[in-house]
């Protein structure tokens, strides 16, 4: 039985947790990592996403005070059909994206910036 997309893109976090190195996995294994189609029509809407995006990080990261912080728990959110579109249905494209996606949201989670993650190619 072939593999889901939201089951391919966990089992690829899952691989890239693995070979993290020690404090940093311990710190990554405190977010977690939801697989889901798309953004929700509300994500669009209510909070101006876009309908394409690969992926997002939620709640407060690790460098915010959670007190008067966001009240949602950290999660990093993965919309696996629109990285599917953007690897153009290729299987490895796809692992790469949710590579890249992955440690870019996970960067969020760890207090990095756009520029920061740019500059560690994740952008």
């Amino acid at each position: 039985m072939a593999m889901t997309l939201e089951q391919m893109a966990l089992a690829e976090v899952a691989r890239l947790r693995a070979q993290l190195p020690p404090p940093i996995a311990r710190l990554a294994a405190d977010v977690p990592v939801v697989a889901m189609p798309r953004p929700t029509r509300a994500m669009i809407r209510d909070d101006g996403l876009e309908p394409d995006l690969l992926g997002l990080f939620v709640g407060a990261s690790r460098a915010e005070s959670v007190e008067g912080g966001d009240p949602l728990p950290p999660q990093i959110l993965l919309f696996v059909d629109n990285i599917w579109d953007f690897a153009e249905g290729d299987e490895a494209s796809f692992r790469e994206e949710v590579r890249v996606t992955f440690f870019h949201e996970l960067g969020h989670y760890l207090g990095l910036a756009e520029g920061d993650l740019e500059i560690r190619g994740l952008e």
